[in-house]
């Protein structure tokens, strides 16, 4: 099976995105591994893949597969990458469009300099909206954190929300010297999360400005994470520690998230997609 497609990546947050819709794709779990392999394959956090909508809602369905082949909910830099790579392949020629998402809907525009401003929804706050237990956590009252979780003589602190994908949050004095690799992993591998979680480190600068770095499940730590930052600002946000228009300062970039706080309202995210190169793999 020969399949064309393009890496993309979107503040280093890199992606194999592929045209499944002149395509005929079906990849198995060992075949995705092999394509994200940095040194046998093409190489990437997540393969993207792109699929007609049967439905008069959507324009297209958006897939995504983590670098270890599981196949997960979100991915908000991939989205933006997925709109720009629509608009650029031809196969839409409409600056807004909608993808259906395993969990939803997400709704893409594409601004100038290839920027893409996405709709990720409302935030999910509740532990019924995401996969965590929070029976096998602590619960604590902090200013930020809300459960705590301890593996052998560590202890880790920690809020949840769903964009989507399940997100745990961890407030932090310095990104720079933050245990992201080791308590990204406990808490990702924790029985709490019985699917995984996604883990954000994030360093409060302003209440407009804040770093992050994030540990994503099944691809360990990445460049950048736009579900991480949506999350990281909806929690700030929730706890009355952000405003409504944030900064986010990722190892490769910076997106900016809005959001106003009101549970019912969208969150959106934007920020820039960058196109490598184009391809041909033979499975």
């Amino acid at each position: 099976m020969e399949i064309v497609f393009s890496k993309m990546h979107g503040l280093g947050n890199d992606f194999v995105v592929i045209d499944g819709v002149n395509q005929a794709i079906s990849l198995d779990e060992l075949q995705r591994r092999f394509i994200a392999d940095r040194h046998l394959g093409v190489g990437c956090d997540q393969i993207l893949l792109l699929e007609s909508s049967a439905d008069n809602t959507h324009d297209f369905v958006y897939r995504i597969f983590n670098a270890d082949g599981s196949e997960v909910e979100q991915c908000g830099n991939g989205a933006r990458c997925v709109a720009r790579f629509a608009h650029d392949n031809a196969l839409t020629n409409n600056p807004k469009l909608s993808l259906k998402t395993s969990t939803g809907s997400l709704v893409c525009e594409l601004l100038s300099k290839g920027d893409v401003r996405v709709n990720m929804g409302p935030p999910k706050f509740t532990t019924e909206s995401l996969p965590f237990d929070p029976l096998l956590a602590k619960t604590i009252d902090g200013d930020f954190a809300k459960y705590q979780i301890s593996v052998s003589d560590i202890s880790i602190d920690f809020s949840t929300v769903s964009m989507g994908n399940p997100h745990a949050v961890i407030r932090v004095a310095s990104t720079d010297v933050a245990p992201v690799i080791e308590h990204g992993a406990l808490l990702d591998a924790h029985a709490a999360f019985p699917n995984g979680v996604n883990v954000g480190f994030m360093q409060i600068l302003t209440p407009t400005h804040i770093k992050l770095r994030v540990f994503e499940r099944g691809a360990g730590e990445t460049l950048a994470c736009g579900t991480g930052a949506c999350a990281a600002v909806a929690l700030g946000r929730h706890n009355g520690l952000l405003e409504s228009s944030v900064n986010v300062d990722l190892s490769g970039g910076q997106l900016r998230i809005e959001w106003s706080g009101n549970d019912h309202d969208s969150l959106f995210m934007s920020g820039p997609t960058e196109t490598v190169f184009s391809g041909k793999i033979v499975l």
